[in-house]
């Protein structure tokens, strides 16, 4: 394996700039709105949690929801543990943050989803390596953000590949951990989602697979109980401006990446690609949604990678139906 250059790249220096800063926003984010003494949000302004490039990212940069507290995180299970420490009212996550906050007792419902997306995650791996297929992986090291919606595409890879955990080395690493190792030979490969993926397509980056076929990587709009029952209005109204504004973004794309790509800090050429595959209109949840998730569920109880039982389908809240239909 050659020896990596001592000195990085320009792209590298951004994307390690933009790790750092979506981590440590997302680390003040928590601790700033946390402890707060009205833990259902029933007063004051609506707190809602968001990922840099989750739909809300949008309606944040253009400034469509002047009047709610925005929230940075990193990752889907850094943005439930929020909800569980009341610091937050709404928040979008991917297909396996649910699975595994509920595992964990936090109370949340899910009010909202989106078109499936299975092109926004995938496996990356060294063109050099000469992988052709997820199978010959077995017996090498693969890094992933334990509870996201990465994790059960790596579930749904391993089954259709006759595989199980016990194939792989499983390496448990945030985004801003994940990319260094990357890059630096530390795992064979990384399984990642948009917009990391997008700033790893870099020459001799390979995609060994994405989720098509397999899973249905949807976004997930949850919300604290509390502020579903007392502040539903408020709610419907925010949700609304979501909706119109992720319309807007899937009706004028240029101006769209143009509008994100500044909120991101990455390039827009970059912020065009990951959107293209990665930007869906969002959806209604309905008994079908509950019933995707359970499977979810049922499939990470039998792998003992959460206790059991869990029951998805109750968590499913439709009475904001209607905003996205």
């Amino acid at each position: 394996m050659p020896t990596p250059s001592t000195s990085r790249p320009p792209h590298r220096r951004l994307l390690t700039a933009v790790l750092t800063t979506v981590a440590l926003l997302a680390t003040v984010a928590v601790s700033a709105c946390g402890g707060s003494a009205d833990a259902g949000g029933t007063k004051g302004k609506l707190r809602i949690g968001y990922q840099r490039f989750g739909g809300l990212s949008l309606v944040k940069a253009r400034g469509a929801a002047p009047d709610v507290e925005w929230s940075l995180f990193e990752s889907g299970p850094a943005l439930t543990e929020a909800l569980k420490a009341g610091s937050i009212d709404i928040g979008q996550v991917g297909e396996a943050p649910p699975v595994f906050a509920a595992a964990g007792k936090i109370p949340f419902s899910i009010i909202g989803t989106s078109a499936p997306i299975p092109q926004g995650e995938a496996v990356l791996v060294k063109a050099d390596r000469g992988y052709r297929s997820f199978a010959d992986l077995r017996g090498k090291t693969v890094a992933l953000n334990k509870g996201s919606n990465v994790h059960w595409l790596l579930v749904r890879l391993l089954e259709a590949n006759n595989m199980t955990l016990k194939d792989i080395q499983v390496k448990y690493l945030k985004p801003a951990e994940g990319r260094p190792a990357f890059d630096g030979g530390q795992i064979d490969a990384w399984v990642i989602w948009d917009p990391y993926f997008a700033l790893a397509e870099q020459p001799g980056v390979q995609v060994l697979a994405d989720a098509t076929g397999l899973a249905s990587n949807r976004e997930y709009v949850l919300a604290a109980p509390q502020a579903v029952d007392k502040r539903s209005d408020e709610i419907r109204a925010f949700l609304q401006r979501y909706r119109e504004v992720t319309d807007w973004g899937i009706a004028h794309p240029e101006e769209r990446a143009s509008t994100l790509a500044p909120e991101l800090k990455i390039p827009q050429d970059v912020t065009s690609r990951a959107l293209a595959r990665s930007a869906k209109p969002l959806a209604p949840v309905t008994p079908a949604i509950g019933d995707e998730l359970q499977a979810i569920t049922d499939s990470f109880i039998a792998l003992e990678l959460i206790p059991g039982p869990v029951d998805l389908r109750s968590r499913v809240d439709g009475r904001f139906s209607a905003v996205f239909q």
